[in-house]
């Protein structure tokens, strides 16, 4: 096999909480994440000159040693001592920059495409352990489905699926740092915790109103008094009919759960027409 075409999915998350600090400075998380189908496209192709070339459709991104994807091929290869090298193609889809761990995404991708180009015979699990090297969410992208996270993220047990609905993502026109908001989030107190507990139960139960009225995300905290576009994003999207709408991971996505296809259809037309800048998909 000389090349492998992949689909790298985005995530959202239906619930997020901070539960303490490491001593090295990383965040202990409690989160459940679910995958959408909104993807990149990312395709590895053998190379005989030993190195790594990245290739993307958007032109500010980085393709040296600063991408996730790069740097992804750049552990498997120097682990196995390949002399080959890779070219990697990125089509990105997801956002960039918006809670939705797309770059954690193409580095899952490219870790599975190499390991199968290569036939280095590692297993999920493997592929996982050198996952957590590059970064907290992409063990998860490795697994993908819907799944409790919880240490910095890469304790993973898997949950039922979202029952049956349809997501609306609106992505505002700026971009958040994630360490940034955690860092700021270090200088809060007595923030309120998402009920992740009852959540899990109403993904158990397939209880689409249960899942709803327990969504939260902790980081809203920092990000909505920064960015108060958040919140409006989020009232637009409940007033168009939406049962629930919350930020992904650190924004500033916001994502909005409705019943089904048509209604979400409705808003999201409703929406487009408003005078404001914004990125809309319909999952």
């Amino acid at each position: 096999m000389k090349e492998t075409n992949l689909k790298a999915h985005a995530k959202i998350n239906l619930g997020l909480d901070i539960v303490g600090v490491r001593p090295d400075g990383y965040h202990l998380v409690k989160m459940v994440m679910e995958t959408i189908q909104l993807y990149d496209r990312v395709r590895v192709k053998v190379s005989n000159k030993p190195e790594i070339r990245v290739k993307t459709n958007l032109g500010y991104l980085p393709t040296d040693k600063k991408n996730i994807a790069y740097q992804a091929a750049r552990l498997l290869l120097d682990e196995f001592q390949i002399q080959q090298g890779v070219d990697i193609q990125l089509e990105k889809r997801i956002p960039v920059a918006a809670g939705l761990a797309g770059g954690s995404s193409n580095a899952a991708a490219v870790l599975k495409g190499v390991n199968q180009l290569f036939e280095m015979g590692l297993t999920e699990e493997e592929l996982v352990e050198r996952g957590l090297m590059l970064g907290a969410d992409v063990p998860y992208c490795i697994k993908g489905g819907c799944a409790l996270a919880t240490g910095i993220g890469e304790e993973l047990t898997p949950l039922p699926s979202l029952p049956k609905c349809s997501i609306l993502l609106l992505k505002l026109p700026f971009s958040i740092s994630t360490r940034v908001v955690y860092q700021e989030f270090d200088q809060l107190e007595n923030t309120p915790h998402p009920p992740i507990d009852e959540l899990i139960k109403g993904l158990e139960e397939q209880s689409l109103t249960k899942v709803a009225q327990s969504m939260g995300n902790i980081l809203e905290f920092v990000s909505i008094p920064k960015y108060p576009k958040i919140q409006m994003a989020k009232e637009e999207l409940v007033k168009q009919g939406a049962i629930a709408s919350l930020m992904s991971g650190s924004g500033p996505t916001v994502f909005a759960l409705f019943e089904d296809r048509e209604k979400a259809a409705f808003a999201k037309k409703k929406i487009e027409q408003l005078p404001f800048k914004k990125q809309m998909y319909l999952v």
